[in-house]
């Protein structure tokens, strides 16, 4: 008999041979019939696989995160074996599971359509209905490389080959088709219920742009019919919010070929950019922040003392001048740091919390750049604290408040990881060791529930990252804490204490926004280009019934305009019907519609966006104090 030991922490003896399938069926037939797969001692395994010693064992099913991770991986053979089907001489790439999903990439002389991919999915179905089981078999180095180069599948050969020598090849096998694989999988096809393919994509061979160009297929599965359908309808919600198509129809920002990954911001665009910087500004001041402006390009030898011409330059734009090498900054520290060393510190000015709306450029590949999401210049909201080290626990804590504050204030909802030293570091294990723990005592000491993320750090030190999460439950990373060791040292950076002796300052620096571009987008979004009062670019439209009213239209434009609320009068001549129906898609959140009786009683006719009312009346100060109080509150009206 062996001990197994289960996830809640209980014990089981159970006879040596047994298979996780006999082991979950040992706990409980409901078990076993959910079971799809399992960890052992934190290896994923198929339910075939033999316990033969004491272990520490998981059963995966559907209902769990990594159980769908298998099932979407397993879904992913099955379409590589539809299109070999019916695209025979079609080579594989790689097929994974992703976040919602999987796919696969093709090699293929056919141009895959929209319309293939409804033929794909009918073969997947009946492939499904065969319920074929997924069998495994190990095999040795050559013994892969020969069956899969006599297929003719270069790539997979090409995998092995860059595998170690000692690694244990496995292959899967499911009715007539088989493919190089890790595992685990589902144990057969008929585990598969709910799944669409979704889109078309090219994606270069092992992401290298020097490579050949293969054709993608992005697909998506699920437990049940009820779930691929919710997550269909956030899908078509995500299309309907995408921030690049708000972007052009309420003419914020714009991309452009001439600068790919360089955004456009147009003059409502810019009203929200510094409603957001003015919002920053404000709220930096009141807990003890300076404002600092550094230049864009700076020496080679700066990047090279920073540590980033070792561990950046990949990412980085380069200049000559007066036939020396510069570099354009992607990230505004080293600036910072100049600027700290201008005189002389003393423990008394320390901390010293200076903040900087920097604008930053990096490469990023083409294939990557994605709206405001994915660019190659943004402006970073950073901030760089130097303190002593006896401060480090309150400052990180003040800056997790300043985070929570700016979220809530635009109310999205957050998780929180911790991420640990990544290979490419500097620094020694001490130093490392101290900066974790003291991220860990300030998420602690605020009782934040977080996640490790190992090995994800900058290499320069630890971080705490905060991941927003938007209306359609999806995450986005924007603010992060980096707790700094390294650079003080590079740069020699002293202070005098309270021995009138020098000693070494710690550095933090953070973000809140992340990029003042990334946040717009999450912005748009979230309110699908319905922005909250104090952010609208335009705050009310002025609507006059006739031209006899423009002169009263213009007094409130006039009134209005001098209270610092944005304003505009569509003075068209056009049918009222039709300008209150822009106003509507142009989503401003009120509509003034004015006429005779308007007029004579110094009022206005209020149509709220999204709330389709045919118009409170109400005295122009009456709304002037409404949409004031409204801007003063940071009010969040969230509309669809």
């Amino acid at each position: 008999m062996i001990k197994v030991t289960l996830k809640d922490g209980s014990i089981r003896e159970v006879e040596q041979g047994t298979t996780l399938a006999g082991l979950a069926a040992s706990i409980s037939r409901g078990l076993a019939k959910a079971a799809i797969a399992g960890k052992v001692n934190g290896e994923d395994k198929d339910l075939a696989y033999v316990l033969n010693e004491d272990a520490d064992v998981e059963i995966l099913t559907l209902d769990s995160e990594e159980g769908l991770h298998v099932l979407r991986h397993s879904s992913s053979h099955v379409l590589a074996q539809a299109v070999q089907n019916l695209f025979p001489g079609t080579k594989l790439g790689i097929g994974p599971a992703i976040a919602n999903g999987f796919y696969y990439d093709f090699d293929s002389e056919h141009v895959f359509t929209p319309e293939d991919l409804e033929k794909i999915e009918a073969e997947m179905q009946r492939l499904v209905k065969e319920d074929n089981s997924y069998e495994r078999r190990e095999v040795s180095r050559s013994e892969a490389l020969s069956f899969f180069g006599e297929q003719g599948e270069k790539y997979k050969v090409e995998l092995i080959e860059d595998l170690p020598e000692d690694a244990t090849i496995s292959m899967y096998t499911q009715g007539n088709f088989t493919d190089l694989c890790a595992g685990p999988h589902i144990p057969s096809t008929g585990k598969i219920k709910a799944f669409k393919l979704l889109n078309l994509a090219g994606a270069y061979w092992r992401g290298s742009e020097k490579n050949k160009m293969l054709q993608r297929i992005y697909a998506t599965a699920w437990t049940k019919q009820a779930d691929l359908d919710d997550y269909l309808f956030k899908m078509e919600e995500a299309k309907r919010r995408d921030h690049r198509k708000l972007g052009l129809e309420l003419d914020l920002f714009s991309l452009h070929d001439e600068g790919p990954g360089f955004p456009f911001f147009h003059p409502k665009g810019m009203i929200l950019r510094n409603e957001l910087e003015d919002f920053w500004r404000k709220e930096h001041r009141k807990r003890g922040y300076h404002e600092i402006k550094t230049p864009m390009i700076l020496s080679r030898s700066l990047w090279e003392q920073s540590g980033h011409w070792d561990h950046y330059k990949d990412n980085m734009y380069f200049t000559k001048i007066d036939d020396m090498d510069y570099a354009i900054k992607p990230m505004n520290c080293p600036g910072g740091v100049l600027m700290y060393k201008t005189k002389m510190r003393s423990y008394r000015d320390l901390p010293l919390r200076m903040g900087e709306l920097g604008l930053v450029h990096r490469h990023e590949l083409s294939g990557a750049l994605h709206g405001l999401l994915r660019v190659r210049n943004f402006t970073q909201d950073d901030a760089h604290i130097f303190m002593l080290p006896a401060q480090i626990k309150n400052e990180i804590i003040g800056v997790i408040e300043l985070v929570d504050y700016f979220y809530k204030v635009f109310g999205f909802e957050y998780e929180v990881e911790l991420s640990t030293r990544p290979e490419d570091s500097m620094g020694s294990d001490e130093a490392w060791e101290m900066a974790t723990n003291g991220l860990k005592e300030a998420l602690e000491a605020k009782g934040m529930e977080y996640k490790i993320n190992p090995g994800d750090g900058a290499f320069y030190g630890p971080k705490i990252d905060f991941h927003l999460h938007d209306c359609l439950g999806r995450t986005w990373q924007c603010g992060t804490i980096q707790l700094d060791f390294q650079m003080p040292e590079k740069f020699d950076l002293t202070y005098i204490g309270e021995d009138g002796q020098k000693h070494r300052p710690v550095m933090i620096h953070r973000v809140v926004y992340g990029s003042i571009e990334r946040f717009i987008a999450l912005l748009t979004e979230q309110y699908a280009g319905a922005f909250p009062t104090w952010l609208a670019p335009v705050q009310a439209r002025i609507l006059p019934i006739s031209e006899k009213h423009q002169e009263y239209a213009n007094e409130i434009f006039n009134r209005l305009n001098d209270l610092d609320i944005r304003a505009e009068v569509d003075d068209r001549r056009e049918k009222i019907g039709y300008k209150i129906r822009e106003a509507q898609t142009q989503k401003i959140p009120f509509t003034l519609v004015i006429g005779d009786q308007e007029a004579e009683t110094d009022s206005v006719a209020v149509r709220r966006y999204g709330q389709g009312n045919s118009g409170e009346k109400m005295t122009v100060s009456e709304f002037i104090a409404m949409v004031q109080e409204e801007v003063k509150g940071k009010k969040m009206l969230l509309q669809s």
